[in-house]
């Protein structure tokens, strides 16, 4: 790791913090379990509204359209394009995932 100091002491270094957002993301195609990186000082929105085309998703399982899991991984990264939703797992109601979306 590199350090750098500017004139009024401030350091800077290689090393970015970032936090993990357990998420589902419905692309095209496929929907994706698994975990967005996001810089401490950021929300999921600013992430992708960042320039790069594609986005790192961690620890992920990748379904087909009709449920069936096609993959795990322990990363694949997901074209910005391709996105339709994205939902971070903490915000989603847990007595309608708990009942299979019933109410």
């Amino acid at each position: 790791m590199t350090i750098h100091f500017d004139e009024k002491g401030k350091f800077y270094t290689d090393v970015v913090t970032k936090k993990t957002i357990r998420s589902t993301i419905q692309t095209i195609t496929h929907r994706v379990e698994g975990n967005l990186h996001v810089k401490a000082d950021q929300r999921l929105i600013d992430e992708l509204r960042t320039s790069r085309q594609f986005i790192a998703i961690t620890d992920a399982t990748i379904f087909h359209a009709h449920g069936e899991v096609e993959l795990s991984t322990n990363f694949v990264t997901v074209n910005r394009d391709h996105i339709i939703w994205i939902v971070p797992q903490d915000e989603v109601d847990s007595d309608i995932s708990e009942s299979g979306g019933k109410q």
